[in-house]
């Protein structure tokens, strides 16, 4: 393992070593819809919740039909399961992600990361409340195993929105529980997660709430919560080329002007959005 993390922007930040490196894929785990890949990088620094680091596969990367994918993809870091190791959380939605997926235990991959800025714990006697939505409930895991080892775990309800029974297997991937909600009702709350959200709320609305998810989503939830004047931070997607701001590829706007969500988020504290249904958002 590398050195001692360092950090900034009050510790919502974990620097990443320059340059890409090789990488090990050391498990390969099947959820349903989706693959969880326990990686190897021993060099690497341990993100914080929230933070991505961009992949791509060693081998068969820029080849395959049209010569596709040309570019890493961007994931969220959803676990460090042990000390220089990483796990990801992947469904199969195109070229890129397609490869990724057929790895296997013994393959290789390229990373870079952690990057961007992840979820801040905030004080102030709030109760932690998380809410996710298909692969967004990723770096809720790592998140919900930074609260538990404070102590918070139980304190932190997880709330999470599927689509049917196969993604909903992807509720496993937390450690502490969760309620889900499926939109066609095969698993546990037949509709929207965020109707769940709002019976948390109704019951305690001294809430922090923490979420990921798609862009309709995080936008019913920023919504909700600036209704109700409970604190958000949302972790935003965008279509990532570089990953470190050099592309400009992820640019949306904010009540003070456009950020770049790899150096400037992707996690938002709801109160810059006028929305969270920004251009280029989504998978």
């Amino acid at each position: 393992m590398s050195a001692t993390a360092t950090t900034t922007d009050d510790g919502r930040r974990t620097l990443s070593p320059p340059g890409r490196r090789r990488a090990t894929v050391i498990e390969r785990r099947v959820h349903g819809s989706y693959v969880v890949l326990r990686v190897a990088d021993p060099e690497g620094q341990p993100a914080r919740p929230g933070q991505f680091a961009m992949l791509a596969a060693a081998e068969r990367w820029g080849g395959g039909d049209g010569e596709r994918p040309f570019l890493p993809r961007a994931f969220s870091v959803a676990r460090i399961p042990a000390p220089g190791e990483a796990e990801f959380l992947l469904e199969d939605v195109g070229p890129g992600t397609e490869r990724l997926c057929e790895l296997e235990a013994g393959d290789a991959l390229w990373l870079l990361g952690p990057l961007g800025i992840g979820f801040g714990l905030e004080a102030g006697g709030r109760r932690p409340l998380l809410a996710g939505g298909g692969v967004g409930i990723a770096p809720l895991a790592i998140l919900q195993d930074e609260l538990a080892a404070s102590g918070a775990a139980d304190l932190a309800p997880a709330l999470l929105g599927f689509r049917d029974a196969p993604h909903a297997e992807g509720a496993a991937l937390l450690r502490h529980g969760a309620r889900v909600a499926t939109d066609d009702g095969s698993v546990g709350h037949h509709g929207r997660v965020t109707e769940l959200l709002v019976e948390e709320l109704d019951r305690d609305e001294r809430a922090q709430v923490y979420a990921c998810g798609p862009p309709a989503m995080l936008e019913a939830v920023r919504a909700l919560c600036a209704e109700r004047d409970v604190p958000v931070q949302l972790a935003l997607e965008s279509g990532m080329a570089c990953g470190y701001g050099a592309c400009f590829g992820c640019v949306v706007p904010t009540k003070s002007g456009y950020v770049r969500l790899c150096v400037d988020g992707p996690v938002l504290d709801g109160e810059q959005l006028e929305t969270a249904l920004v251009p280029g958002a989504g998978h």
